[in-house]
């Protein structure tokens, strides 16, 4: 009997992270409040949010992602995707404080779109995105290194979701790429190929291969995935050569979990119903569904959908929840297509604790939490994000 050695196996910085041995200081911003948080349990919170809110008046402007909990969303002045937000964000320049109701990418977008006279706010510094940070600023330099290498940069426009970082996003401005949403990744994507041969997608893996392959009619052979965390990619010069999409790999925590099985379950389950569900799931699922789109899309459908009808939803549970009930009255049956409750768990960072404290805090005249882009990285995602908003 042999005895089993060691694997020389070096923990990664990912799983030093995970083991709480190690901290990166760029990914944790914080989840401590410089103050006291109120508890909650405080019956108080409802009126102490309603009474900061509307003693800041006009000078504080609340944006609430769909993906928001309901004891947040009822303070927001306007709701709607991370891109509305802050397009929303930047038409009230008459508004100080800008809190924005989501995670960090977004408030990053907001701070780039509005004037240098207006704060944007996070209510929890800690209210991150994974996909977003599945990309590094580094880490996306070191893949455009090897595209060099590879020779085929020259031939590479890059295409960046909304849901990437300010980092990313000037990326993505310096070589001449654009930003997209979910909404819009088809038009941007025939724009970049309009400019170059190939399309570096960032940093979302499944809306770009489903608009790619389902919305543009290519095959799944023109797509390759770019590793990271592989020397090159995982990735050889030929299979670079040969793709016209190379797809980071990068994916949203909550739409991923989505399967081919959820919608065999619940068509079982429920006869006549029709599958709907977001880009970000994986590209046999959308196959399998009835009808995909972004958020918007989803909430539109909805909105349109005869009485009666039966709908399994593909995304966020806190959306799908509140949609649920404002169609009840339509008879309108609405569920969540998996059996796994699953809320996006850094979106519920965002709580009516954190959000009391935000619009005490700024009632009192202290400014907290405030996301702010530098100058030059700002320069360059705002041009990409000017290209998007230039597409036709």
């Amino acid at each position: 009997m042999t005895t089993a050695q060691p694997l020389d196996v070096q923990p990664t910085p990912l799983a030093l992270l995970l083991l709480g041995r190690e901290a990166d200081p760029r990914s944790e911003r914080g989840v401590e409040c410089p103050g006291d948080l109120p508890s909650p349990s405080d019956p108080d919170l409802v009126a102490r949010a309603r009474a900061a809110k509307e003693k800041l008046g006009e000078r504080v402007f609340v944006l609430g992602h769909h993906y928001q909990r309901d004891e947040v969303i009822q303070f927001a002045d306007v709701t709607g995707d991370s891109f509305k937000l802050a397009r929303d964000a930047a038409a009230r320049p008459e508004a100080e404080y800008i809190v924005f109701c989501g995670v960090h990418f977004m408030a990053e977008s907001a701070d780039i779109l509005t004037t240098d006279d207006q704060a944007v706010v996070l209510p929890d510094l800690a209210a991150g995105c994974s996909m977003a940070d599945m990309a590094t600023a580094e880490q996306v330099a070191e893949c455009w290194d090897v595209l060099t290498e590879a020779g085929v940069a020259d031939q590479v426009v890059p295409v960046s979701y909304m849901n990437s970082s300010a980092d990313i996003k000037a990326f993505t401005g310096r070589h001449g790429g654009t930003i997209c949403t979910s909404s819009n990744a088809k038009r941007a994507l025939e724009w970049a190929f309009e400019q170059g041969e190939k399309i570096l997608f960032l940093p979302d893996q499944h809306l770009g291969r489903n608009t790619a392959v389902r919305d543009m009619g290519m095959s799944l052979e023109d797509c390759v995935l770019y590793n990271p965390h592989k020397p090159n990619g995982g990735l050889t010069a030929e299979q670079l050569r040969n793709a016209k999409m190379i797809l980071w790999r990068g994916h949203c925590s909550v739409h991923g979990r989505f399967s081919v099985e959820s919608v065999e379950d619940v068509r079982a389950r429920m006869p006549g119903v029709n599958v709907l569900v977001h880009p970000e799931c994986k590209h046999e699922v959308v196959a399998a569904a009835d009808y995909v789109g972004s958020t918007e899309y989803i909430i539109k459908a909805l909105e349109a959908a005869p009485r009666g009808s039966k709908w399994a939803i593909g995304t966020e549970l806190n959306l799908v929840r509140r949609l649920a009930n404002r169609f009840a009255a339509e008879d309108k049956e609405i569920v969540f297509l998996d059996k796994t409750v699953c809320f996006c768990s850094t979106m519920n960072r965002i709580d009516l604790p954190h959000l009391v404290w935000t619009l005490e805090s700024l009632a009192e005249g202290k400014l907290v939490n405030r996301i702010e882009v530098d100058p030059e990285t700002e320069k360059y995602a705002k041009l990409a994000l000017e290209r998007m908003l230039a597409l036709p």
